[in-house]
C-alpha cells in the first residue's frame, strides 16, 4: 500500500469538500460536537502543520499542532496547509522516522508509516464530517475507504469517548456500505444530519 499516495487523495477528496464550503456555513455544527465547521476546518489546517512539523522532526510542541489560522479564505489556509504536509511527507526517510503526536500522549511517537496512516484516516472520515455538514456529497475512491477501513479497526476501545480522539463504535448492520462501516468504527452516525444553523 503507498500509503503516501492514498494519503495525497483523502487530502483532495478533503480540499474538494472544503472548497464548497460558504461563508454563512462556517457556523454550522457538524458531527464533531465540539465544534462548529470553523472550528473544523482549523483543526485540519492545524492538523496538516502539525504532522508537517512532526515529519521534520519538530512536532513535539503543542503549539505546532494548534496554530492553524484560516485567514478570510478557508480553502485556501486548508491548500496551503495541505501542500506543506505533502510535501513534508515526500522525503523516502520521513517512512521510518519517528514522528511525535502529543494529541496521544505526552512523549507519544510511531514511524512514519503509521502517522500517515492516522492522517489519511482524519481526512477521509473529516471529509464527510465536513460534506455532510453542508450537504455535498462525500465519495472516497474505493482503495482509500479499504486503506482507511483497515487502518480504523485498528483504534482500540480504549480510550475512546467524549473529548478523545474517538468516539465509541456506533452499530451498524452487516451488510452497511464500506463507508458507513468506516465512519460508524470512529463513533459517526452515518445517518447524521445537520440541525438548522
Amino acid at each position: 500500500m503507498d500509503i503516501r499516495r492514498l494519503d495525497r487523495q483523502a487530502l483532495l477528496l478533503t480540499g474538494e469538500v472544503i472548497s464548497q464550503v460558504k461563508p454563512d456555513d462556517l457556523r454550522r455544527a457538524t458531527p464533531c460536537a465540539d465544534w462548529t465547521l470553523y472550528g473544523l476546518l482549523r483543526h485540519l489546517v492545524s492538523q496538516n502543520e502539525g504532522f508537517a512539523a512532526s515529519a521534520r522532526g519538530a512536532g513535539e510542541p503543542w503549539a505546532v499542532w494548534r496554530d492553524g489560522d484560516l485567514g478570510d479564505d478557508p480553502a485556501g489556509a486548508y491548500e496551503t496547509s495541505a501542500d506543506e504536509v505533502t510535501a513534508a511527507f515526500a522525503d523516502d526517510e520521513v517512512l521510518e522516522r519517528r514522528f511525535a503526536l502529543p494529541e496521544a500522549g505526552e512523549g507519544f511517537a510511531v514511524p512514519g508509516r503509521t502517522a500517515i496512516g492516522f492522517h489519511l484516516l482524519d481526512y477521509v472520515v473529516h471529509a464527510w464530517d465536513v460534506a455532510v455538514t453542508i450537504g455535498a456529497p462525500w465519495e472516497p475512491a474505493a482503495e482509500l475507504t479499504t486503506a482507511a477501513l483497515r487502518i480504523a479497526a485498528q483504534v482500540p476501545d480504549e480510550g475512546r469517548g467524549a473529548g478523545a480522539a474517538f468516539r465509541r463504535r456506533v452499530a451498524v448492520p452487516e451488510d452497511a456500505a464500506p463507508g458507513d462501516r468506516l465512519l460508524a468504527l470512529l463513533g459517526r452516525d452515518p445517518s447524521w444530519t445537520p440541525g438548522p444553523c
